[in-house]
């Protein structure tokens, strides 16, 4: 579940569902991944490697045009320039060089 992201409210994080999924299966060191932003479903390729490097690729998503695209828009423009991560706890925080980030926290969280 996204937490924290740009301007946004935690409020509207939860308002749109946001989130992304790492749980598939691992192959070739790459996990395929989904989005969630509160509109279309995303999928991405991501590399977690040594350092808290990361490499975000192959973003994609379905094409269905909403009313509200903010938030879509804005994450998918960020998500890939993400080059560092964090795990702190259940959190997950994504960065990039010029210290933007996008934190999550664990959905089995309790």
């Amino acid at each position: 579940m996204m937490v924290s992201f740009d301007t946004f409210t935690k409020e509207q994080l939860m308002k749109n569902k946001a989130e992304i999924n790492l749980t598939a299966e691992m192959k070739d060191g790459k996990i395929r991944g989904t989005a969630f932003m509160g509109c279309n479903r995303m999928f991405f390729n991501s590399e977690f490697k040594s350092k808290n490097n990361v490499k975000i690729s192959g973003v994609g998503s379905t094409l269905m045009a909403c009313q509200e695209m903010e938030l879509e828009n804005k994450f998918v423009k960020a998500f890939e320039t993400m080059t560092h991560y964090k795990i702190e706890g259940h959190f997950l925080t994504l960065y990039d060089e010029k210290g933007n980030e996008m934190k999550f926290l664990a959905a089995d969280w309790d």
